[in-house]
Formats: C-alpha cells, structure tokens, sequence
C-alpha cells in the first residue's frame, strides 16, 4: 500500500509541475487561489515556484478582482479554485470581466463529473457546464495529461478576446 501511495503521490507532483511549467510558458507571473483538495499539490507547487507570486484568497471574488487588477497592469494572471467557487463568482467575471473586456483564465476543479466520489458535489455536475454554455464562457476540460497544452491555449484564447476563459481538471487528471 505504501508503495501504491508513493506513486501516486509522485504523479500528483508530476502533473501539477507540469500544470505550473503550462502556466509559466504561457506567460501567467501570479495565481489567486482558494484552498480545494483536489488542487492542493498544485497550489503547493506554484506557492513554492520562483516564477509565480502566489496569492492565496478567502474569497473567490477577490480572485477575479486581483487577476483584473493584474491584467490591468500589465501581468499574466490565473485564478484557481473548486467548482463550487467558480458557480459564487458567475456574477463578478459578468460585471467585471464581460462588461470591461478583462481577460481572465481560470482553472477549476471539474466536481460533480465521473470520477468524482462525492456525492454532495453532485449539484456541480449538474448545473457547472450548463451555467458556463448559458453566459457564453469558453471552457476545456482537462482530464489526461497530454491534454495539459490546453491550458496555454485557453490562455492565450482569452487575451485574445478579452474574455473569460475555464480550464476543467478533472479527478482523473489530479489524484
């Protein structure tokens, strides 16, 4: 059993290296983040990476505000949290990020899908994707590693447009 956890405790940090190498190269400098499980590995990785100013946030809202505040000064910026946290903040990426044209990546926890072993997260999977197509918000889901690419895409699609972009990582992909 030990042996098992080791492994997947060194895939853990495997793919959330290879998530903050994705961010770094293309051109994400801070990440705002809320503690979620799932994640935790990555928040660890980036808060301990030289090339991240990591700010760890109690609210989802101060997330979207701080990567606005960032992109309005001229800095590449990622707001990562759960699924949940994304459905609390509809209303800010609408007012702040649509209304102005503000850029913002975020990756989240895709809770409620397959692979999820939490049935209180079932809301997520019910009503996360279908709220994300009703606002017209451009999400990927990532759920091996090879599709780790897409991050720098939806990234870059989001400058692009000067909208909100998501990227799903699913149970598979993190644990």
């Amino acid at each position: 059993m030990a042996a098992h956890e080791t492994g997947s405790a060194a895939k853990r940090r495997d793919i959330a290296r290879r998530i903050a190498d994705e961010l770094a190269g293309a051109g994400v400098r801070m990440v705002a983040s809320l503690p979620d499980n799932w994640i935790a590995e990555l928040i660890h990785q980036i808060d301990g990476d030289a090339r991240f100013r990591h700010v760890a946030v109690n609210r989802e809202e101060s997330a979207i505000g701080l990567c606005a505040g960032a992109y309005m000064g001229g800095l590449g910026s990622a707001a990562l949290m759960g699924a949940s946290g994304l459905m609390t903040v509809i209303y800010a990426i609408t007012k702040i990020n649509y209304s102005y044209e503000i850029p913002l990546l975020t990756l989240i926890t895709l809770r409620g899908a397959f692979g999820d072993h939490h049935k209180h997260h079932i809301s997520n999977g019910l009503y996360l994707l279908p709220v994300m197509d009703a606002i017209s918000m451009p999400y990927r889901i990532v759920d091996k590693p090879e599709d780790i690419r897409e991050i720098g895409r939806a990234y870059t699609h989001s400058r692009t447009f000067s909208r909100p972009t998501v990227v799903a990582l699913t149970r598979d992909l993190l644990r």
